[in-house]
């Protein structure tokens, strides 16, 4: 099972994790990083980790 976390004293609500993910899963909510998709769709690929600037974003498995 796959678990997001979105730290949201981090977080810059810029969306490079928007236009990273190939499956959708996150959109930005009131100036945040939201995960608003099926978590269960995650394939893992860490794009979203990668690309944040601010480190904001934890992928586990």
């Amino acid at each position: 099972m796959v678990k997001i976390e979105i730290d949201n004293e981090k977080c810059i609500g810029c969306g490079a994790c928007v236009n990273a993910c190939p499956v959708s899963l996150y959109e930005i909510v009131d100036g945040k990083s939201k995960v608003t998709g099926n978590v269960n769709d995650c394939v893992l690929c860490r794009a979203c980790e990668t690309t944040c600037p601010a480190g904001a974003i934890t992928i586990t498995e």
